[in-house]
């Protein structure tokens, strides 16, 4: 099965479409998962296994493996950048050449480069901020997040649905305050378990068992520590992670709000709840830099007509004030954030 060769949803069948829109979570933290991912699929263990390694090999998944949640773990913020055209290039190798930087998008707007620094500590961001600032001689548009209403890119992608989530009601969503300089209280096996599984799991039929002797811990250990992490939030999710442009949702705009600071919560509370919405989060005014916007959200879909027509409801419906659409235009990075330093310290 290739992306380049049709269209990619003629070339699965159903249980090949319960597993991308199943299991983009929930994976079964358990020596032998694979055995209870086939039990749920009406398969054997081996045949789920080879699903997943043939549905990777065609970039329908990105990764197998958790999400993580770095401004739970380190420090971690959106910034941006105003380039001249003639130094877009130049300007990009400088930002994506941090292994800090775990995504860059070009988009429309004039702050035309759009991307997230992680780092183990507060100063340590800073300082990288700081260096891109110098070699780009760009002034950088630094964003951290202060509270999360809502993110999640999991949702379902084999169907027609012009925008995600478009066949679903309403989404759960509550207000978490993030802040800078905090990071989770690691143990030496947690650290060595993020350094191990950052950029994915092995993907066989034992990969905690791989992960165990990878940093040389019994498995038991191994299972408790992913389960403690996830339950403190530094993993979000642990499944197979979807190529959302590859499957079609290729349209994303990210929107932003100037939205009055005493309604921020309701408001973010509210369109957080949206199930069309799929980010939703709180970031600083920066009046200083001609930045007076506080409320981020983002929606994802195939056509940017239908996303255009969402952004039009929540302006006329939910947030009836100032904003502006920044469609992006190109991935530049787009890896999960590299941890080596995150956890070193």
């Amino acid at each position: 099965m290739s992306l380049q060769s049709g269209d990619w949803r003629e070339r699965i069948d159903d249980v090949d479409a319960t597993l991308i829109d199943g299991f983009q979570s929930g994976f079964p933290v358990e020596e032998r998962p694979f055995e209870t991912v086939g039990t749920q699929l009406g398969i054997d263990a081996d045949d789920a296994l080879e699903r997943v390694r043939r549905l990777l090999d065609a970039g329908v998944f990105r990764r197998f493996g958790p999400v993580l949640n770095p401004p739970v773990i380190g420090s971690s913020a959106l910034a941006a950048i105003s380039v001249p055209d003639e130094r877009f290039d130049e300007c990009a190798e400088v930002v994506n050449g941090y292994d800090q930087v775990n995504h860059n998008y070009a988009r429309d707007h004039e702050w035309n480069m759009w991307f997230v620094v992680t780092a183990s500590t507060r100063e340590r961001r800073d300082e990288i901020l700081a260096e891109i600032e110098s070699r780009t001689d760009c002034s950088v548009l630094v964003l951290p997040m202060l509270t999360d209403y809502y993110i999640d890119l999991e949702f379902p992608v084999v169907n027609t649905d012009r925008f995600a989530r478009e066949s679903l009601q309403s989404t759960d969503v509550s207000a978490t305050r993030i802040s800078e300089s905090a990071a989770a209280d690691l143990t030496p096996l947690a650290r060595r378990l993020l350094l191990a599984i950052q950029e994915g799991m092995p993907l066989s039929a034992t990969p905690y068992r791989e992960l165990a002797a990878s940093v040389d811990a019994p498995v038991e250990d191994v299972l408790a520590t992913i389960e403690r992490l996830r339950e403190d939030g530094c993993i979000k999710r642990i499944g197979c992670v979807v190529n959302h442009v590859a499957t079609g949702f290729d349209s994303n705009c990210m929107v932003v709000w100037d939205v009055p600071d005493d309604e921020l919560d309701e408001r973010g509370r509210t369109v957080g709840e949206l199930p069309y919405v799929t980010l939703c989060y709180h970031r600083p005014r920066r009046p200083e830099q001609d930045w007076p916007y506080n409320l981020f959200t983002m929606i994802h879909g195939r056509e940017s007509d239908a996303v255009d027509a969402k952004i039009d409801e929540l302006a006329s419906d939910y947030l009836p004030d100032d904003h502006e659409r920044l469609y992006s235009t190109a991935t530049l990075k787009q890896t999960g954030a590299r941890y080596d330093d995150l956890v070193g310290n």
